[in-house]
């Protein structure tokens, strides 16, 4: 493959994930009010896919490692559109949730075999998240029109189009994929699928330092996007008062931003070591959600005042999250799609507990949306400031010692 379609590969398939939980939010206060639901269940549409998501990867994992990343791709993206498709034409919310889980478990398949491919490609973990923000770069561009299309096509034709659109998305980029994408993996591990080596290796991914620094990353980079998503359309249209379309717009101008923390990314990898780019992608991320929290908490809840504080907080997201997602796969190069699962799960498990959450206080108020900034702000700088570098410096030393 090319160097230009490895990239455009890459970056259709992280995209993948904000088609799925981006597209559909101008839509969820109509399919909730259309269904009768409960915000409860309005979150469950996004926090049980996302669990599924994770928790497939475990799975999906090991059979990538033994068998390969394309088969596994092509049967998740497969799955993917038929779930699509499936919730597309739901009857209720619990059938909507019950295609929406299958449609995270599919979604895994394809992101976790992306992410795994630039460990089967690179071995500098500096090259590797390099190539990981060229693909986020990408991701950002599909986000930047994921919910202005999911807004559009809600205005105009109803919340079933815009589910409709990821089946679309689906059998377009399977399409894509079962032309051109080739096998990355060219070592298969024959003994991936043994229970005591699937044991074995998991033991080796948790027990070590470096990629729990970079999956604690991860979940609290990640954690702090997802509380804006789950609540956002809530605040924006309900509160605040705007249209489905507008508020597409604004989630699009979010993730300009994304873009610009993934080029600001390369920009410090060429010339500081991966801890020291996460240690700026900490002090942004902890700049954004403390801004972002006391602004509310004296009254000031206008569109601009939560707009440029979350502005920061994501250009934060653009540079944490290459360097984490090829950190911890950084140290298993015969394992690279379990490490991946395992951090995805991690990141997920994250995600489903503050999604829960906040179906329980989400409401009348901005405060679950600004505070939960506010405090995934605090954990992912301390995680980028004080267990990134000391995992790193264990890392080294491990390795220096055999």
């Amino acid at each position: 493959m090319s160097n230009l379609f490895t990239v455009l590969a890459l970056s259709l398939l992280l995209g993948l994930q904000p088609l799925t939980t981006d597209l559909y939010l101008p839509a969820l206060p109509f399919i909730t009010d259309f269904f009768d639901g409960s915000m409860g269940q309005a979150q469950l549409t996004l926090s049980a896919l996302l669990l599924a998501f994770g928790a497939s990867q475990l799975i999906w994992g090991p059979i990538s490692d033994r068998f390969g990343r394309r088969p596994v791709l092509l049967f998740g993206l497969t799955l993917y559109t038929l779930a699509a498709i499936g919730s597309t034409f739901s009857f209720s919310m619990e059938s909507l949730i019950a295609w929406r889980v299958l449609q995270g478990a599919a979604m895994g398949a394809s992101i976790m075999c992306a992410r795994a491919l630039v460990r089967d490609l690179f071995d500098d973990p500096v090259a590797g998240a390099r190539l990981m923000s060229q693909g986020l770069t990408g991701l950002g561009v599909l986000a930047c029109i994921s919910t202005p299309i999911g807004g559009l096509l809600t205005d105009l034709f109803g919340w079933r189009m815009a589910l409709m659109f990821l089946a679309l998305a689906g059998v377009a980029l399977l399409v894509l994929l079962a032309w051109r994408l080739e096998e990355t993996l060219k070592a298969p591990s024959l003994d991936a699928l043994k229970p005591a080596y699937l044991v074995q290796t998991w033991r080796s991914i948790l027990g070590n330092r470096v990629f729990w620094g970079f999956a604690l990353l991860q979940a609290g980079t990640y954690a702090g996007l997802f509380v804006f998503l789950v609540s956002s359309s809530f605040v924006f249209i309900r509160l605040l008062g705007v249209s489905p379309t507008v508020y597409g717009l604004l989630m699009f101008s979010m993730s300009i931003a994304f873009i610009l923390g993934t080029m600001l990314c390369r920009r410090l990898l060429r010339h500081y070591s991966v801890p020291r780019t996460v240690a700026v992608g900490g002090t942004l991320s902890l700049l954004g959600g403390s801004l972002l929290a006391v602004l509310s908490l004296l009254g000031v809840q206008s569109l601009l005042a939560i707009m440029l504080p979350v502005y920061l907080f994501i250009m934060a997201h653009g540079i944490n999250q290459p360097c984490s997602q090829s950190g911890v796969m950084g140290p298993f190069p015969r394992a690279a799609g379990a490490a991946s699962a395992w951090s995805s799960f991690i990141m997920v498990l994250v995600t489903f507990v503050i999604g829960h959450w906040l179906g329980q206080f989400m409401g009348d108020s901005v405060y679950p949306m600004t505070l939960g900034m506010w405090f995934c702000g605090i954990f992912i700088a301390l995680v980028a400031w004080v267990l990134v570098p000391f995992a790193a410096r264990s890392g080294v030393r491990h390795h220096s010692t055999g």
